[in-house]
């Protein structure tokens, strides 16, 4: 093989996903976002369900707060409904104890407990206070404790290579999953961490929390495909920061290999702003690009959908139902001016942010599976999933109505130096 043809399949397998007649199952990806996007994506998850989707998922990839929930999903629902099957119950096993969780604020105590002097030195304080709220609130399982199914990815973001590090559940030749990456290489079997501090890696936005070290020895980490002279320094000093830095839509461990990914997006939206000087305008650098690297993942997912490279379906906090068609959603003013503003953050949030964010997310999915999913199925492009023909019924009716939306959210895009008291 010569040099431009090992080029050549390089770019193939880097660059392109498998074969679609190799690609097998169906891939759900859950966003960050904070708390926004988890109850975003709790709203889609009912759905989906009701639809008996949910159940035929074979992955779910999740990143920051699309973490928190799937945390949450792996240890309410024990077993996994046989495929098909809605799972029962989901009031009561799943979304109203997430909506406790979402009450709660999580991320003041640990940013405090960082700041006492005995902490000063101790730069992982705040990550490890923070998956200890994971531990408390959401869910007591270890890494070792993920079912087979559906397959549990948890990405967060491997600062000293800058790739995306994967808590993955997947058996593999009797081997209980792996966590790593392809150039630092993978930890297997998964280590029997708390699953807690899994999230806590994928959700420690900065700055406001430092990265998760691991300090893991160099040789418990194989396969890498990094392998020069200061590869074993390099990996003693691995850290872990939120998963969005990296990706925050969650699809790199997927779209390559998946027959059809499902992507749920409640990630943050960028806004125009007048300048403000010079301390500004060095933030909004960085939100600049971190903004464009969103908008061309998403550009990229979206025209491989339209071309077919992929296939699948997106719903994101912007969409409006109605460029979809006759559906009762929210109001394109509403949700550009109001609901896609609601703060991405761990704060305490309210009854009325709870129940129009799941609301938004309901809908949505709804409205992206009768649109772009139900016609790969009737086409025989993903003839192996079902959809129940049970009707849409909105969780919450009761908070459609604009104006009592707009009164209830309208403060709900600051976000409070000291958060709110959780309940």
């Amino acid at each position: 093989m010569d040099s431009r043809e090992s080029a050549g399949v390089y770019a193939l397998r880097t660059y392109l996903p498998s074969e679609r007649s190799s690609r097998r199952g169906v891939a759900l990806c859950l966003s960050g976002g904070g708390y926004r996007a988890a109850l975003f994506h709790l709203g889609a998850l009912r759905r989906l369900n009701e639809l008996g989707l949910l159940s035929q998922i074979n992955a779910i990839s999740s990143v920051s707060g699309g973490s928190i929930l799937a945390a949450h999903l792996a240890d309410r629902v024990r077993p996994w409904p046989d495929s098909g099957a809605a799972i029962g119950g989901w009031d009561d096993r799943v979304e109203a104890p997430f909506h406790d969780i979402a009450m709660q604020n999580v991320r003041t105590w640990p940013i405090l407990n960082r700041l006492l002097p005995w902490n000063w030195l101790r730069d992982s304080t705040g990550v490890e206070t923070l998956a200890s709220q994971y531990e408390r609130y959401v869910t007591r399982l270890k890494l070792s404790d993920l079912p087979d199914r559906p397959r549990f990815l948890i990405n967060a973001t491997d600062l000293s290579f800058g790739v995306n590090w994967v808590f993955d559940s997947l058996t593999r030749d009797a081997i209980q999953g792996r966590a790593g990456d392809y150039q630092a290489g993978y930890l297997r079997p998964l280590p029997s961490w708390p699953l807690g501090r899994a999230v806590a890696a994928s959700s420690c936005f900065p700055p406001v929390f430092n990265p998760l070290p691991l300090r893991l020895r160099p040789e418990q980490l194989v396969g890498g495909s990094y392998q020069n002279a200061d590869r074993d320094r390099i990996v003693a000093g691995i850290r872990l920061s939120d998963g969005g830095v990296y990706d925050n839509l969650g699809l790199e461990p997927v779209w390559k290999t998946y027959k059809a990914v499902l992507v749920s997006d409640g990630g943050a939206v960028f806004e125009p702003d007048a300048d403000r000087g010079l301390f500004w305008r060095l933030q909004r650098y960085v939100t600049i690009v971190d903004s464009q690297a969103r908008a061309l993942r998403k550009r990229w997912l979206i025209s491989s959908f339209i071309r077919r490279d992929l296939l699948g379906t997106y719903w994101g906090m912007r969409s409006v139902a109605a460029h979809y068609g006759p559906h009762a959603g929210y109001p394109e003013a509403l949700v550009h001016e109001i609901i896609s503003k609601v703060r991405t953050d761990l704060d305490a949030f309210t009854d009325a942010e709870i129940a129009v964010l799941v609301n938004h997310g309901y809908i949505l999915a709804d409205t992206a599976v009768q649109r772009h999913l139900r016609p790969l199925i009737e086409d025989g492009s993903l003839a192996e999933l079902t959809i129940a023909p049970l009707p849409a019924r909105i969780p919450f009716p009761g908070w459609m109505e604009e104006q009592a939306v707009r009164r209830a959210l309208k403060d709900s895009h600051k976000v409070l130096l000291l958060g709110r008291r959780s309940r």
